[in-house]
């Protein structure tokens, strides 16, 4: 038993669907406004998805390497494009801590996610896949989201605080359009504390006046400079659960690794 290794609970071929900038904290340190973001998704590869103590591998392109822990939702039977939901519990069937890893020199420039969130090992799942019933997702409000890298906490903030849109809403605006089918994995938005933030508003209004070409020039040196983002060797810790232990995801422990 010693020598096997513990995989991700959600296999793949499967939907990966994320919300974007969900948690109020991680908005305003976007330089954005809580109040009037949206309820808005993005699609990650299923490719991406690896276990929860899998090494997370940078490409060898990739310069910025940036994470986001989150909870996600695993579907537990079939939601038809516009199917009426009345409760999470209906369709969901458990909770997972994942890692949204996140390349932002990729990211940024090219203005959409797919492939910056894409690569293989970008998606840490697990270590469990926790089935819960309607009484226990009662208590989702109440799950704390903690990151640390080498052992210093990066992230740490609890949903009922932090969440701007809630998981049945989002199931209900995300059917409208998009079928999901057990198995399939819905991110719910991550807190302050990822490596990148807004810069400060004096470079915003001088990059305005700027060539595309220069200003992304100059935002990377300014981000090259920047410590949080993930060295080789880097141990990512990654835990959902409840400050009084009744509902626990497990804790996923990964380390950086660069392809040479």
């Amino acid at each position: 038993m010693a020598s096997l290794d513990l995989v991700s609970p959600v296999t793949a071929p499967c939907r990966v669907v994320a919300q974007m900038t969900n948690f109020a904290s991680h908005v305003t340190d976007a330089g954005m406004d809580p109040k009037t973001v949206p309820l808005t998704f993005f699609r990650k590869a299923s490719g991406a998805i690896s276990g929860p103590f899998d090494d997370v591998v940078r490409p060898a392109h990739v310069t910025l390497l940036d994470y986001e822990v989150e909870i996600g939702l695993v579907i537990g039977r079939e939601i038809p494009v516009g199917s009426e939901i009345a409760t999470v519990g209906e369709y969901v069937a458990g909770l997972v801590v994942t890692n949204d890893v996140s390349a932002r020199d990729i990211q940024l420039p090219q203005t959409q996610f797919y492939e910056a969130k894409s690569y293989p090992t970008f998606t840490p799942v697990g270590p469990a896949l926790v089935l819960l019933d309607a009484d226990e997702l009662k208590r989702f409000a109440d799950l704390r989201l903690r990151l640390s890298v080498n052992g210093s906490v990066r992230q740490n903030s609890v949903v009922g605080e932090d969440m701007i849109y809630r998981p049945l809403e989002a199931l209900r605006s995300l059917t409208r359009f998009q079928r999901l089918d057990p198995g399939d994995l819905v991110l719910t938005g991550t807190p302050a504390g990822t490596a990148l933030s807004a810069p400060p508003k004096v470079f915003e209004k001088i990059a305005a006046l700027l060539p595309p070409a220069l200003k992304w020039k100059l935002f990377f040196k300014r981000q090259a400079k920047n410590p949080k983002y993930l060295a080789d060797g880097d141990v990512v810790e990654a835990t959902v659960t409840t400050d009084d232990g009744a509902l626990d995801l497990g804790t996923q422990r990964t380390v950086v690794r660069y392809q040479r």
